[in-house]
Parts: C-alpha cells; sequence; structure tokens
C-alpha cells in the first residue's frame, strides 16, 4: 500500500509517524493528484529530486487542497530516513525549500535537545521564502520560518510535537547558552574600541614629552651652560666716523 508506513519504522512520540499529521489533512494528501503521480514509490534519495522541484512552503490553499510541500513532509514521515541524510539536505544551501522540508521534519521528529542544536545555526540563513496558505501567496524569510518552527505550536498547518524550552533546558544543563551573532559582533567591537583606546593614551603619552623643553637646555660646557642665542653685532655708530675731508674756510677759498 502506497499509504502505509515502512516497515520497521520506529514509534515517534509514542505513535505512528504520519500520525503527527492531523486525520483531516492527511486524508487530503493521500487523495490528492501530487500524492498518487509524484510520490508513489519515492524513497529517501529519489525524494531529493522532488524537493528540489519545490517553489514554496505552506499548508492547505484554495479548496483546502494540501501543498506539495506538505505532501513530501508526510512522505518523509512515512519512508523516516536516516539521521545522516537528513543532514545531507540541509548542507544543501543552494536548495533552500529542500532545506525548509528537512528542518520541518526535524522540528516534529527529533528529541528537544537535538532540534535546538540542529536548527538553530539555520536561523544564519535570510533568504526569501514564498509562503502559500488560504489566503494565496506570500513572503517570508528562511530566519523566521526556523524561529516559528522553534517557538509556535502550528506552523504550514501543522500542529507541531510539544517541545521543552530552551530555558528549561539550559537550567537543567542539557545544552549550553544560545550563541548570538550579534553578541558576539558586539564583544568583538568592544575589544577593538578598548584596543584603539590603549593606542591613543600610548601616543597621548608619547606626544606629551615634546622635545622643546630639551631645545630649551643650552649644552654644557664643563659644567657651564652655553647660551645659543645670537650674539648681537655691534652696529658701528655714525659719530664714531670722522670725516677726513678737511674743511675749508671761506678765506682761503678767495686767491
Amino acid at each position: 500500500m502506497a499509504n502505509t508506513t515502512v516497515k520497521g519504522a520506529l514509534a515517534i512520540h509514542g505513535q505512528n509517524p504520519q500520525f503527527l499529521v492531523e486525520t483531516v489533512i492527511r486524508n487530503r494528501i493521500w487523495e490528492s493528484t501530487y500524492w498518487k503521480e509524484h510520490c508513489f514509490a519515492l524513497t529517501a534519495e529519489s525524494l531529493i529530486d522532488k524537493a528540489i522541484e519545490l517553489h514554496c512552503i505552506g499548508g492547505v490553499y484554495g479548496n483546502q487542497r494540501p501543498t506539495e510541500f506538505l505532501c513530501l513532509l508526510l512522505k518523509l514521515l512515512q519512508l523516516q530516513p536516516e539521521k545522516e541524510i537528513l543532514i545531507e539536505y540541509l548542507q544543501a544551501d543552494e536548495f533552500k525549500y529542500m532545506r525548509a522540508l528537512a528542518a520541518m521534519y526535524i522540528r516534529m521528529t527529533f528529541h528537544a535537545v537535538e532540534v535546538y542544536e540542529v536548527l538553530e545555526p539555520l536561523m544564519k540563513d535570510f533568504r526569501k521564502l514564498r509562503y502559500r496558505d488560504m489566503s494565496g501567496y506570500s513572503l517570508t524569510y528562511f530566519d523566521e520560518f526556523v524561529h516559528n518552527l522553534l517557538t509556535e505550536e502550528r506552523v504550514c498547518d501543522i500542529i507541531l510535537p510539544r517541545i521543552a524550552k530552551r530555558q528549561t533546558l539550559e537550567e537543567n544543563g542539557e545544552i549550553g547558552p544560545r550563541k548570538s551573532r550579534l553578541l558576539d559582533a558586539m564583544e568583538g567591537k568592544s575589544e577593538d574600541g578598548a584596543s584603539q583606546g590603549s593606542r591613543n593614551t600610548s601616543r597621548s603619552r608619547s606626544r606629551s614629552r615634546s622635545p622643546s623643553a630639551e631645545k630649551d637646555r643650552s649644552p654644557s660646557v664643563n659644567g657651564r651652560y652655553v647660551s645659543r642665542s645670537p650674539t648681537r653685532s655691534r652696529s658701528p655708530s655714525p659719530l664714531s666716523y670722522r670725516s677726513r675731508t678737511r674743511s675749508i674756510s671761506p678765506d682761503r677759498m678767495e686767491a
């Protein structure tokens, strides 16, 4: 049967993995044309080709018709692929919708600690995603989609399994504090500012030692200071010069 879970599949949250999708939506997926034509006999490897062709995420639209995203999500729950294959889905950066599909599956099936450790690094992806719902198409962002997976109860018309809050896991010591890129950038900026401030203080200290004080000091000769001020040249007084021409009295000038 095309609608049965693969043999040997493990129970997720104490139930059949396909039952994580509500009965009404699950039946609509089984009755959809896309499920019957494209999802039949898919494997974890061949499902990659269908995930690459996705052009939007979302739940149901129109007359309660499921999106292709939901159909492939149910197929993943039916196949229950290995963890290594899902990590390969996430590492395919060029295919953002396949990455979103893997993130949705991990949120529904993994334990709380693994969910935070695997999905939080994906919040560095700020690419746009096309979202389809009953009102039509709209735009969202990948980091916003991942944030909704970690905080909201319903995403893409699917009720997500409950997981422990991050604060509770941190208090129990099961997970470390979250690494924030903004906090790291602010710390790096403060360190740069401190180093630059220390450089400025060292420069100001070096500049305070001006060479003017040393220039004012005249060199010493035998323990005595000799002034470097230029000696004033004695200008000859005009009175010191005597006229060399003899003065002739007017009486002598008469022949």
